[in-house]
């Protein structure tokens, strides 16, 4: 498979009152820099999953000393504790106009347990874009951006590749998780990043129509 997917979901609360958005994908297909644009043109709040796990460690939060427990030993945080901090953040967040969760879910189980906290708040998935970006190309973003941000795990093509794989193994499935719902729409991620953010904030205009 040489093609690999970053998924926009967006999700509807309360009969379209607000618009909340899941931005993932694999290394280097530019969801960091379009979830901010999104974020900052539809006045929505950016959850990123990392960001969240810094808070609440450096906070010493409950769930923060818990998924240290876990990153310290270089396990995978459980996603039970994910979906809490993710969780408190919406709460905190009540009176916003919508959300972009940007690095989760990246597991249908992920899904699933979005799914039953969405659930609880009488909202579900609306529509989900797929950002189709080809292996090549990610990986020489990820070595350009090695030249800049000096990260050790952008400039070992081997390590690139390694990540690219796991993803593809563990979060490309969500594709037909969602397809199964009827739920995907295609994006091309490969050209001018404007033009890219032109394509999103289409579809997001059609999930709001």
């Amino acid at each position: 498979m040489s093609t690999d997917v970053t998924y926009l979901t967006f999700i509807k609360l309360n009969n379209n009152t607000m618009l909340n958005l899941i931005l993932f994908g694999p290394p280097g297909a530019g969801k960091g820099t379009q979830s901010v644009k999104v974020a900052e043109h539809f006045n929505l709040v950016h959850l990123s999953t990392g960001d969240i796990f810094r808070a609440n460690i450096k906070g010493g939060t409950e769930l923060g000393i818990l998924a240290k427990s876990f990153i310290d030993k270089g396990q995978l945080v459980p996603d039970e504790v994910t979906i809490g901090m993710l969780g408190g953040e919406v709460e905190k967040n009540a009176g916003a106009k919508g959300f972009i969760f940007d690095g989760f879910p990246r597991t249908i189980a992920q899904a699933e347990a979005l799914d039953r906290l969405l659930a609880e708040k009488n909202t579900g998935i609306a529509t989900v874009i797929s950002l189709e970006v080809e292996e090549e190309e990610l990986v020489a973003r990820l070595k350009s951006r090695a030249e800049v941000s000096g990260r050790t795990d952008d400039a070992d093509e081997s390590i690139i590749r390694n990540r690219i794989e796991v993803y593809k193994n563990e979060t490309f499935p969500l594709k037909d998780f969602y397809s199964a719902q009827g739920k995907v729409k295609i994006v091309n991620g490969i050209g001018d990043i404007e033009q890219i953010f032109s394509d999103i904030c289409s579809r997001v205009e059609e999930a709001k129509a």
